[in-house]
């Protein structure tokens, strides 16, 4: 139990150091921070977010979710996925973390067996391509 306990902690804290430096040391100078977000998200990923928008169609994301920057991406029964780079926790309790959002992406059932989210058959290289478009928005 203690171990569950301080991963869990050192999860938190990683997601909202995460968190805070890409809110605050990125979120408010234009373009020129655009590029700097995007070169953190793909460093973070691996990822590459110009790939993102095909695959965000490709599996329907955009059915669920409103997505900044994918036409037509207003789905209401997701939650949002604008400024994801400055939440603590994603899908309801799980650490800001690269590697969970990638996860979460590709099996969410892993992290929530409940869910809504469905499996979608997104691979993990997918997955990083998404996570680097939503963090570098």
């Amino acid at each position: 139990m203690r171990t569950v306990f301080a991963r869990h902690r050192a999860e938190i804290l990683a997601g909202a150091a995460l968190a805070a430096v890409l809110a605050s040391g990125l979120g408010a100078y234009g373009v020129r921070n655009e590029q700097q977000r995007r070169a953190v998200a793909v460093a973070m990923t691996g990822g590459d977010p110009a790939l993102a928008p095909a695959i965000f169609r490709r599996y329907g994301c955009a059915g669920c979710h409103s997505i900044p920057g994918i036409s037509g991406a207003d789905g209401k029964v997701g939650g949002p996925l604008a400024a994801l780079r400055e939440r603590v926790y994603i899908a309801g309790g799980l650490a800001n973390t690269p590697e969970n959002l990638i996860q979460w992406i590709v099996v969410p059932q892993r992290f929530s067996p409940k869910t809504a989210m469905p499996a979608t058959g997104v691979s993990q290289d997918e997955a990083r391509h998404l996570a680097a478009y939503l963090y570098a928005d």
